[in-house]
């Protein structure tokens, strides 16, 4: 999977939040806290989840993002996720049946 900066998640999440929550661009900073500053509740904390899946392009856990409060908080559990190795395929696939030589 290619490396996204966080220039990048900022703005891909900057574009979500003009978008879907009408949050004025000028309020959206590194910084700004979701609740208190965007005023984006727990309902739209997940809307935001399911608009940055493609982003990550894999599933997104909720638990990742039960410690963010700002959105450089969001853009760090992001990379996180980026980060992190694909579960191995391998081991769940069934093992080859022996062959009697």
């Amino acid at each position: 999977m290619m490396k996204i900066s966080n220039q990048e998640i900022f703005d891909r999440l900057s574009q979500i939040l003009v978008e879907t929550f009408d949050i004025e661009a000028e309020r959206i900073r590194p910084d700004a806290r979701l609740y208190e500053d965007l005023d984006i509740d727990s309902i739209d904390a997940v809307d935001l989840i399911v608009k940055l899946k493609p982003l990550v392009g894999k599933k997104l856990q909720p638990e990742a993002f039960k410690t963010v409060r700002t959105l450089q908080d969001v853009i760090n559990a992001v990379q996180g996720l980026m980060t992190e190795p694909e579960p191995a395929v391998a081991a769940l696939a069934p093992e080859p049946a022996q062959t009697q030589a």
